[in-house]
């Protein structure tokens, strides 16, 4: 039997058969998209467990609990026509690591939107984050909307890894169309 501490051992090896189970893949992820502050991963995982708890097994999409209990600290979701939301949440991720993001222009300015769209932020957006290690993603969502998260540029493939055993339709910032 496991100690309540052993549930949230970072140190895990994904690998190993016992941890493959959905909370284990879920609990990696959080890890991946909260580098470096696992009090947060473990605040979202809970969440996550409280989302599931009445829940059969096959009736979670381990992507609709995630992206509601990490909104808007430490990813997002947006409609895909409000690029000011966008914008303001890329900027909420990004400040958490102190860094800013140059927008080649001031999305203060209402024309700064005239001529970009969603791609283009995400664009821009991950190639400023590449600058310092971090990488930009997006996943696909049913809606109208666009959704993502932040991970340190040398955890892609973990991530990507993850995002498949989940069933996370998954792609770099700078891939969104």
């Amino acid at each position: 039997m496991s100690s309540f501490d052993d549930d949230f051992d970072a140190e895990r090896d994904f690998d190993d058969p016992e941890e493959d189970s959905l909370e284990a893949r879920v609990w990696q992820l959080l890890l991946l998209i909260n580098p470096g502050d696992e009090e947060t991963a473990l605040q979202q995982f809970t969440d996550y467990r409280e989302a599931v708890a009445d829940v059969e097994a096959d009736e979670i999409e381990p992507i609709d609990v995630i992206g509601r209990v990490i909104d808007w600290r430490s990813g997002f979701i947006v409609d895909a026509h409000d690029l000011r939301s966008l914008v303001q949440a890329i900027n909420e991720l990004s400040s958490r690591w102190n860094l800013s993001i140059d927008w080649d222009g001031d999305p203060d300015d209402d024309e700064f939107f005239d001529d970009m769209d969603a791609a283009a932020l995400f664009s821009i957006a991950y190639d400023r984050l590449a600058e310092f290690g971090y990488t930009l993603w997006a996943w696909e969502t049913d809606g109208d909307s666009y959704a993502g998260w932040m991970t340190l540029t040398r955890d892609a493939e973990p991530l990507r890894e993850l995002a498949t055993a989940l069933g996370i339709n998954l792609r770099l910032g700078s891939e969104v169309s």
